[in-house]
């Protein structure tokens, strides 16, 4: 296998890879991602799986603590729709490659579907089983430990209050006082609280690229993937993000999340406290959307639409959350959850 300059396979190289290491041999694609390198390796006889090459920059015991968690849900709850480790002939999860510091490799299952980003259909019974899942997830991961579970992770809403030092990068200085704004916000109302909510590892991005659904029928949930935010936090986050990805743009714009909301109690109850804080974690996370997004997209130009791919959504969204009373908001969230408790 070559050694690129730039430590980057090609999918030839990606192919002698796992043709080497697994036995399998496949015709290897290339798939958009933020920061490993992602590679569907597919045979002839249309088995599929993946192959994924961590990035330089990441610490080896956050790659391992990725892998030991894909190995705890399969014990923990091996029907869960999400990706497995595939191991080498002689058993080994990971392998290292190339010279110097080296690239960490791993090939997981390939999972079924569509990413929901890509699929029109929305529907309550999507955003509820979407949710249960969540939910299903949190349940299975309640347990696990790993020495680099609590890594620093940018994307942790926990240490939102960090993004104030990148609001520069936010040119339009309209859009950069509505995200100090949502900043603020979460330094008053929703750091103190934090301490006393449950903590435990989560997935922490279900945005509707890492939900995959049957094309055929998209109110079946076929694969959660992606665990490169997994990260110990607190609980309530990962609902959190997930749904504020299904604000609504139409007049009700809580109302599709509150069904995934709902889904996710079903599975997993909230605490009340919990909810209390639902509608300020969502505005959270449109912030560090919108922020992250401005310093990536500057530092990586070549990748901008990819990390941009949901910046103008979540500017809008954030505006219209911005104006809602958050009494109002909780009381509704609350009455949701509520009703789902008492069947």
């Amino acid at each position: 296998m070559s050694e690129l300059e730039d430590r980057r396979l090609s999918p030839e190289d990606a192919e002698r890879l796992v043709r080497a290491r697994w036995g399998i041999a496949g015709r290897a694609e290339a798939l958009s991602s933020e920061r490993d390198q992602n590679f569907r390796i597919e045979t002839a006889a249309g088995r599929r799986v993946l192959l994924k090459i961590a990035d330089p920059a990441e610490a080896r015991q956050v790659t391992n603590f990725q892998t030991g968690l894909l190995l705890h849900l399969e014990k923990t709850d091996p029907a869960l729709p999400a990706p497995r480790i595939l191991r080498t002939p002689e058993g080994a999860e990971e392998i290292e490659i190339g010279a110097g510091v080296p690239l960490v490799a791993r090939l997981l299952s390939f999972l079924d579907g569509a990413p929901l980003a890509t699929v029109a259909a929305r529907s309550p019974r999507q955003r509820r089983r979407i949710g249960e899942g969540l939910g299903r997830l949190g349940t299975a991961l309640a347990g696990f430990r790993h020495p680099a579970d609590e890594h620093e992770l940018i994307w942790d809403m926990a240490g939102a209050a960090r993004l104030r030092d990148l609001l520069g990068e936010i040119e339009d200085a309209d859009r950069r006082a509505l995200a100090e704004a949502g900043l603020d916000r979460f330094e008053q109302a929703v750091a103190p609280a934090l301490p006393g909510l449950r903590r435990q590892v989560i997935h922490a991005d279900a945005n509707p690229s890492n939900i995959l659904v049957d094309p055929a029928d998209p109110d079946t949930i076929t694969g959660l993937i992606d665990f490169g935010d997994a990260v110990r936090t607190v609980l309530a986050t990962d609902v959190a993000v997930a749904a504020a990805y299904h604000l609504s743009d139409g007049e009700d714009l809580l109302g599709p999340a509150g069904e995934l909301i709902a889904g996710y109690h079903a599975a997993l109850p909230l605490q009340p406290q919990e909810i209390d804080l639902l509608c300020d974690l969502m505005a959270t996370r449109l912030v560090m959307i919108v922020v992250i997004g401005a310093w990536r997209a500057r530092r990586h130009p070549e990748n901008r639409d990819y990390i941009l791919r949901n910046n103008q959504t979540a500017w809008a969204r954030l505006r219209r959350l911005a104006g809602l009373d958050r009494q109002d908001a909780a009381d509704r969230l609350h009455r949701i959850c509520r009703e789902e408790s008492h069947g």
